[in-house]
């Protein structure tokens, strides 16, 4: 994932669109806002219509995404932040999705002092999820991931890192748990639907019987502590068989997932940038020319070559 930047107005707008009117948007929940998407699909599919996403597609108000040249957001009075003179443009441009939304997974988990941490995914979320750790003073912080590249910035951090890389799901788990006995106190999931593990989903995800795998879900559960918290920050969109419903009965979990609203978390994000708490430049491996785009896409998918966050310079 990347974004492009534009250097016509010093402002970021939020990747979630709020009307800032409705019940929810009253409540800070912006990502249940009742009126910007009026997609008739994710009614049927979810029971309820979610907030509009920037190019997220038909279930979610099938709305262009930034990366074109113009961009027009509904409600800018809530959903764009003017950004002040002395945050520059490479530092403010991650507030629009994902300095907010690891910061959600973070309030999602209920991290605090002296925790253990364990997350799933060494991407951008994923890395700024660990950082977020480190300010809000967990005691003890691990990274799990299978790419070089990423796990090294994530060491960088100075936190630790699990290496999947030829790992079962069985002996990931049986590491963490070496690692930390008693279980984890808070399992934050930043990998999503897309990446079964074990050979039940991947059959299952290949016949059709399921859209979602619950792979890395499983395994926050397996390792959690009892009365622990887990926090799904990477997106799933539809259903997932063999579910460990059980572990969330017996180990009394508390699990919380949710689109962030960026909108109720760009204050504060901004706030820890200026005063050189949060600098998000860490996460940019790459900066590159509008031309570049194509052959930046597919070194992401492929995670190769240490791709990890483009900043595309369009100047």
């Amino acid at each position: 994932m990347f974004h492009l930047v534009f250097f016509l107005t010093h402002m970021v707008h939020t990747f979630d669109i709020a009307c800032g009117k409705c019940d929810h948007c009253k409540r800070e929940e912006y990502t249940g806002c009742e009126t910007t998407n009026d997609s008739r699909l994710a009614d049927k599919f979810y029971g309820h219509a979610p907030a509009a996403l920037f190019g997220y597609g038909k279930l979610m108000g099938e709305v262009a995404g930034s990366q074109a040249e113009y961009v027009r957001v509904p409600f800018g009075d809530v959903n764009c932040f003017k950004i002040p003179d002395d945050v520059s443009d490479e530092k403010a441009l991650f507030l629009s999705d994902v300095v907010c939304t690891s910061l959600c997974g973070t309030e999602m988990g209920e991290v605090s002092e002296g925790d253990t941490v364990a997350i799933w995914g060494a991407g951008s979320i994923g890395l700024f999820t660990a950082r977020w750790c480190q300010i809000l003073k967990a005691g003890r912080i691990v990274v799990i991931d299978s790419v070089p590249e990423r796990l090294a910035v994530a060491k960088s951090l100075g936190v630790e890192i699990l290496d999947r890389t030829g790992m079962s799901t069985n002996e990931v788990t049986d590491k963490l748990l070496e690692m930390e006995p008693k279980g984890w106190r808070v399992c934050i999931e930043n990998v999503g639907f897309r990446f079964s593990i074990t050979t039940k989903h991947k059959v299952a995800r290949a016949l059709n019987l399921e859209t979602d795998t619950a792979d890395i879900i499983d395994e926050c559960l397996t390792v959690l502590q009892p009365y622990g918290r887990v926090s799904i920050v990477g997106d799933y969109a539809g259903y997932a068989n063999m579910f460990p419903v059980g572990k969330i009965m017996f180990k009394s979990a508390t699990i919380r997932s949710r689109q962030a609203n960026c909108q109720k978390y760009v204050p504060y994000a901004l706030e820890k940038i200026r005063d050189g708490t949060l600098d998000p430049t860490f996460i940019i491996s790459h900066r590159i020319k509008f031309d570049d785009i194509p052959m930046a896409y597919e070194k992401l998918h492929k995670k190769e070559d240490g791709y990890i966050k483009v900043f595309v310079d369009m100047r």
